[in-house]
């Protein structure tokens, strides 16, 4: 008898699991983001979410919630109902970053989420002080060896995005440069504007104003292919240099245990979307490059991007804390 109540109380909750997975979603979805408003990943993230509440019938309630470089908001969806109603807008602070340069970290980025789709990967730029001697990659190359330590390369803090692509490309190369890191990419922009530093790597967003007005000049971008917004800059590969990839992913991240049901529903209305001719155009006009992988692809290449500069920031003694 017990046995069969059991029996019972197992296909009553596989009947009902499998009845919330086909509603889904029947109330509205929290997107996390890991930063203050009005950054480059509301950009990117903002109109995708406005259009898969479009798509799913039921709103998209998005929350910037900033601190901690990210882990404030990471710790949160890693902890939160695997329901499909509480996701990660997440990037290389969240998923790549957090365990090579912090000493305690509140979640495990491998193992507590569930991947769904990575909208874009937005490349890395490298301007220089329109002063600065060398005008493309090779003469910056030349120039960094015949002149070691003499140019004052800055980043948006010990440890970000910019300054790992420096410490890669300066080994990669053999140079020697002075790394000075400035407390965000707006301090650091403005210390090449005035010519206190030389160079710097961002994403396109941070200058591309300053670009067009000729206040910077692009040397290369750090992705397979040249970018939509700088069509005359060349990449990195085009110089010599195909190892230089450096770039920030936004994608879309669920708690580790949300049914695999919830997780195809979600990426296959994304794949729609960021692969829609009106996407594609908003997404590259920003400097993005639209992705939208697979849940399977998206977990992978966070895995092989943390293999890749763990071995840089151990080889370099890194770390942001």
């Amino acid at each position: 008898m017990i046995r069969m109540i059991l029996v019972a109380l197992l296909a009553a909750a596989g009947i009902a699991n499998v009845y919330a997975q086909g509603s889904y979603p029947n109330k509205p979805i929290r997107w996390i983001i890991p930063y203050a408003p009005g950054g480059g990943t509301d950009v990117i993230a903002r109109p995708i979410a406005l259009k898969l509440g479009e798509v799913l019938g039921q709103s998209i309630v998005y929350e910037n919630l900033g601190g901690g470089g990210g882990l404030i908001a990471g710790e949160m969806v890693a902890k939160a109902s695997p329901d499909g109603y509480t996701l990660l807008v997440g990037s290389g602070n969240t998923q790549v970053f957090p365990t090579l340069l912090f000493s305690k970290v509140p979640y495990d980025p491998d193992k507590d989420f569930a991947p769904i789709t990575n909208f874009v990967n937005v490349p890395n730029v490298l301007v220089a002080y329109p002063g600065f001697p060398a005008k493309t990659i090779k003469e910056l190359v030349a120039y960094g060896k015949a002149n070691p330590g003499k140019i004052n390369w800055s980043s948006s803090g010990n440890g970000a995005g910019g300054h790992l692509a420096l410490v890669l490309f300066a080994q990669m190369v053999g140079m020697n440069v002075v790394h000075i890191p400035y407390k965000g990419a707006g301090p650091a922009t403005t210390a090449v504007l005035a010519g206190e530093a030389d160079l710097l790597f961002a994403n396109t967003g941070v200058f591309l104003p300053h670009i067009k007005a000729g206040k910077l000049r692009p040397l290369g971008v750090t992705a397979t292919q040249r970018i939509g917004v700088l069509p005359d800059v060349p990449t990195f590969a085009e110089a010599g240099y195909p190892g230089m990839l450096s770039s920030t992913d936004y994608g879309l991240l669920a708690p580790k245990g949300t049914p695999r049901p919830i997780i195809d529903k979600l990426h296959d209305a994304l794949v729609k979307i960021i692969k829609s001719p009106e996407s594609v155009a908003r997404l590259t006009g920003v400097g993005a490059i639209p992705d939208a992988n697979t849940p399977e692809q998206f977990g992978e290449h966070n895995r092989q991007e943390t293999a890749k500069w763990g071995k840089i920031t151990r080889e370099n003694n890194i770390k942001a804390d």
